[in-house]
């Protein structure tokens, strides 16, 4: 439970630094969503991006930002394991675009790493 706290905590201060959010809602800015809960609309979009992925399991924990460009894009916090015998899972950020036309697909996956020993 500390290590998923730790998690959490250094994923939105990395999405803060990082992503540059907006505060002031500029269009093109990033939104650090203030739920990280997945809605069934987050979901759905994720699930048409991952459409016809091979090779690993992709499994939502939180949405934790959106950016309006010419459609969205969403970050997503996701538990990431291949889908091979004895396989490790990863956090990843999983970045997907949903096009205005109702496609979507998958910008990036980006592995999360916060240097915590497995002792941990």
């Amino acid at each position: 439970m500390k290590k998923m706290i730790c998690v959490f905590a250094a994923l939105a201060l990395a999405v803060t630094l990082c992503v540059g959010a907006s505060a002031d809602g500029l269009l093109g800015g990033w939104q650090v969503c203030e739920d990280p809960t997945v809605t069934k609309e987050a979901q759905a979009v994720l699930d048409k991006a991952l459409e016809g992925f091979v090779g690993s399991h992709v499994e939502p924990a939180a949405l934790l930002a959106t950016q309006v460009v010419a459609g969205t894009n969403y970050c997503f916090l996701c538990r990431v394991t291949p889908v091979v015998p004895n396989a490790q899972s990863a956090w990843c950020l999983v970045y997907v675009y949903h096009a205005l036309d109702g496609s979507a697909r998958i910008l990036e996956f980006q592995d999360v790493t916060l240097g915590l020993s497995a002792a941990e």
